[in-house]
């Protein structure tokens, strides 16, 4: 949008005009994040895997070489939005926003049908472990009718939506983490990609990396990640397209 600015001077007729460019949004790949590769998440057999109803469920993780409620070591502590309670787990159940535990014992209630369970080692700023043992995938099955639980792949390329979410105030919104998991698959230059859009902005990232999020305006946004092929088409799967909006606030 154009905003024009007439200003008038009582000695002279000239007019002079400012133009108010937007800010542009901009992605960078995020850096001085300790890397945690031998870091290891593990899910304690549950007694079954599926449940009759709507059921409370207890998880019992086992976490190694990671300290669960300890801050990250790292300049992003300050630059980015993190949590005072340190690092923890993101439990992430059929792609929706993830809920944040900082012991490995909890309980959660698992609504009725088949679900998607995705659950990663998380730093202190939200910033998801990356290796092959920091996350745990499970099909948990609710309810007396198990027909569909065969529509639902755990082995398919999908992606995982972590971060951004909520709400960012004060100096958080000047850098907002954007933060995915990508399961049975890899992105290149060359292959499967991740198309980003950022309200009327679009990114294709080729490199599973965190990134910030810089120059985005006050109030609503809308972030929306798709997986897709070489060509350009969405990757099939139920959770391959997502799409979430946060707020920021002065």
């Amino acid at each position: 949008m154009l905003v024009i600015i007439m200003m008038f001077i009582s000695c002279k007729k000239n007019q002079n005009t400012k133009k108010e460019v937007p800010q542009q949004i901009t992605l960078k790949k995020l850096k001085n994040s300790p890397l945690y590769s031998d870091a290891v998440l593990k899910l304690k057999e549950l007694d079954s895997t599926s449940y009759s109803g709507k059921d409370t469920v207890h998880f019992d993780f086992e976490v190694k070489n990671y300290r669960l409620g300890a801050q990250t070591e790292s300049t992003n502590t300050n630059e980015l939005a993190n949590s005072k309670k340190g690092q923890h787990i993101h439990f992430i159940l059929n792609n929706q926003p993830y809920s944040a535990h900082y012991s490995p014992n909890f309980k959660k209630d698992i609504p009725n049908g088949v679900n998607h369970l995705v659950a990663f080692l998380s730093r202190s700023y939200h910033e998801s472990v990356k290796n092959e043992n920091s996350v745990v995938v499970r099909k948990l099955i609710t309810g007396s009718n198990t027909l569909d639980s065969t529509k639902l792949d755990i082995s398919a390329p999908t992606i995982i939506y972590s971060r951004p979410k909520g709400t960012y105030s004060g100096k958080d919104t000047e850098r907002i983490l954007l933060d995915f998991f990508v399961l049975n698959t890899s992105i290149s230059k060359n292959g499967n990609k991740v198309k980003v859009t950022i309200n009327d902005s679009e990114f294709l990232v080729t490199e599973w990396a965190p990134y910030t999020i810089l120059g985005l305006p006050m109030g609503k946004t809308t972030i929306g990640l798709e997986l897709i092929d070489a060509e350009g088409n969405l990757i099939p799967g139920p959770f391959n397209k997502v799409t979430r909006t946060i707020t920021l606030v002065e």
